[in-house]
């Protein structure tokens, strides 16, 4: 509907398509909660406050109305099912709009994977946004299933989906200059560059924040959240399945500087979309943990707008578009009872009563391993002190270790008495079939072996193990399946979640998902892992843009120098 036939619906002269009385409007302009009615035209908020009339009227009484939750940073991918399984969980959770970043299907398939998620996208009752993957690959220091230059994503960014430039993990190629790398965040232009610099601090950060980005998620203290803040960048703060940083930095918060504040998910798992929430569960933990609820929805709606230049979104008020949330209240166990998308109740008590129309042609395998034996595990004892990967429970993070290791017939092997296991990421690219190895503390098994195709962010197959029987069998399982996950014992599959599309997603109801990734934790929990997220925890320990030590296909990567090292520290020539 044109603006002239709008106005006279706006001025009370001609009755509105749905008019919602008696709400408490979250107003998230002013920071308050207004008893007011709303009147919604063509999929648009036409007028707030008395004298309106429409075709369809509904009587709030009282209950909450919010604009649509919106998280501004998340990897579908992390969710193992498409766009519109992922709609299903979310939006009858009040989640309206999410801004994606397809680093990890792009790191696999390459421009074909951002393709296949912006036509995944459509005909889906969620506005799904897209950031371009900036890190493919992530570093040098990697295998990944393909690369992607500056010129071969500025194309993309024509694509009215594409708010900018995802997430740039390669910080010291920002820092130091790196023109390949400047080029990739200058093909945004006046769009936004988000950011992923953990740890980066004063003149370093300075350097970051003048090549353009304007953003970071990876902040895990108030310190660095405070300094991000002051020198002009917006805070993502996460609240993923391994990575929970919202009770660290909350205090960070303040009236002056929550406007700056956003609330994003990054990675979550089926089990905790389906049991704790999507940006209603963060929304809700923020107020729980003392955060005014008004400025807990700015950060979940109208910061995520204004940050992206998302004109029309993010709040309730006239030329905004309709999409809302009705809530019983405001507290920090608040219930969503009805979702509205365009001025269209898509989801009430839980379900989604919208449907989705997506014609999404399939994708190639993409689990290409090379000849594999127990030799291709076997450690060789190089020396006596090995560098050993140690988790950081809920974080990403990890320490860097050093300890002597188990020997036998001088090869290095698991120590399960000691919690320390080995590693292994398999490059499954076809390119190559590089095989890097290394040990990790942390994961707690007494016997057995895990395997997965999600592997950050070339995903590459990575393996953590008791032995290398098991590591093996892991491996050729996942070939089997043309990727997933699986937990192994005594050469037996014992439990698994197969992922067909790219490795990464599911091509099955996200219900389904669940039930497989829980029968799969239950078998991890059997073998003495004692992780929330064990395979998430897995997932990232091949990202080497993340701190402090990494393993790649390539090798051990010592993040804080950028390179990679031996895995023996005492290692002999």
């Amino acid at each position: 509907m044109l603006l002239d036939q709008l106005l006279p619906v706006a001025r009370g002269e001609r009755p509105a398509d749905l008019l919602l009385r008696n709400a408490r409007v979250v107003n998230v302009f002013t920071g308050e909660l207004e008893t007011t009615d709303v009147a919604i035209a063509s999929g648009v908020i036409v007028g707030v406050g008395p004298g309106y009339r429409a075709a369809q009227e509904r009587d709030l009484a009282g209950r909450v109305l919010a604009p649509g939750f919106m998280d501004a940073h998340m990897h579908v991918e992390s969710a193992m099912v498409p766009p519109a399984e992922f709609a299903r969980a979310v939006v009858p959770q009040g989640t309206t709009t999410v801004v994606i970043d397809p680093h990890e299907i792009a790191n696999v398939f390459g421009a074909a994977g951002i393709d296949y998620l912006l036509a995944a996208r459509e005909g889906i009752p969620l506005d799904v946004f897209v950031m371009l993957p900036s890190a493919v690959p992530a570093s040098h220091m990697e295998t990944a299933g393909a690369a992607l230059s500056a010129a071969d994503l500025a194309p993309f960014m024509q694509h009215p989906a594409v708010l900018g430039v995802g997430e740039m993990m390669n910080f010291p190629g920002v820092i130091a200059g790196d023109p390949e790398v400047l080029r990739r965040a200058a093909i945004a232009g006046a769009k936004r560059v988000d950011g992923h610099a953990p740890g980066v601090r004063d003149q370093a950060l300075n350097a970051y924040i003048l090549a353009g980005v304007g953003s970071d998620h990876e902040c895990t203290t108030v310190a660095e959240a405070e300094q991000r803040l002051r020198r002009g960048m917006y805070l993502m703060i996460r609240e993923a399945s391994n990575a929970r940083n919202l009770a660290a930095l909350l205090p960070a918060v303040t009236p002056a500087n929550s406007r700056r504040c956003l609330l994003v998910t990054d990675d979550r798992t089926p089990a905790d979309l389906l049991d704790e929430g999507h940006i209603n569960f963060l929304v809700r933990k923020a107020i729980g943990l003392g955060l005014d609820p008004v400025i807990a929805v700015q950060m979940a709606t109208l910061n995520v707008a204004e940050y992206f230049g998302l004109r029309g979104r993010g709040a309730i008020a006239p030329g905004y578009r309709a999409d809302m949330v009705v809530l019983d209240d405001l507290s920090a166990d608040f219930a969503v009872l009805e979702v509205y998308r365009a001025g269209a109740l898509v989801a009430a008590n839980g379900q989604l009563l919208a449907e989705s129309r997506t014609g999404v042609p399939p994708l190639p395998n993409s689990v290409h391993l090379p000849a594999l034996t127990a030799a291709s595990f076997a450690i060789p004892a190089a020396g006596e002190r090995a560098r050993i990967i140690g988790l950081v429970p809920d974080q990403i993070v990890t320490r860097a270790l050093s300890d002597t290791v188990r020997v036998e017939n001088g090869m290095a092997v698991a120590d399960p008495e000691r919690d320390i296991l080995k590693l292994a990421v398999i490059e499954r690219h076809g390119r190559g079939g590089a095989v890097g190895l290394g040990f990790v503390q942390g994961f707690g098994l007494r016997e057995g072996a895990l395997a997965s195709s999600v592997a950050h962010d070339s995903h590459n197959i990575i393996v953590v193990g008791t032995n290398d029987a098991d590591m093996l069998a892991a491996a050729q399982a996942l070939a089997g399946m043309q990727g997933g996950q699986v937990a192994v014992a005594g050469g037996t599959v014992l439990a698994a979640v197969p992922l067909p599309i790219a490795g990464l997603m599911s091509d099955q109801p996200v219900e389904t998902v669940r039930a497989q990734v829980d029968a799969l934790n239950a078998a991890t929990r059997g073998l003495g892992c004692p992780l929330h997220a064990p395979f998430m925890a897995l997932s990232f320990l091949a990202l080497p843009v993340i701190p402090s030590l990494k393993l790649t296909d390539q090798g051990v990567v010592d993040v804080e120098q950028f390179a990679l090292v031996p895995l023996f520290e005492d290692a002999q020539d």
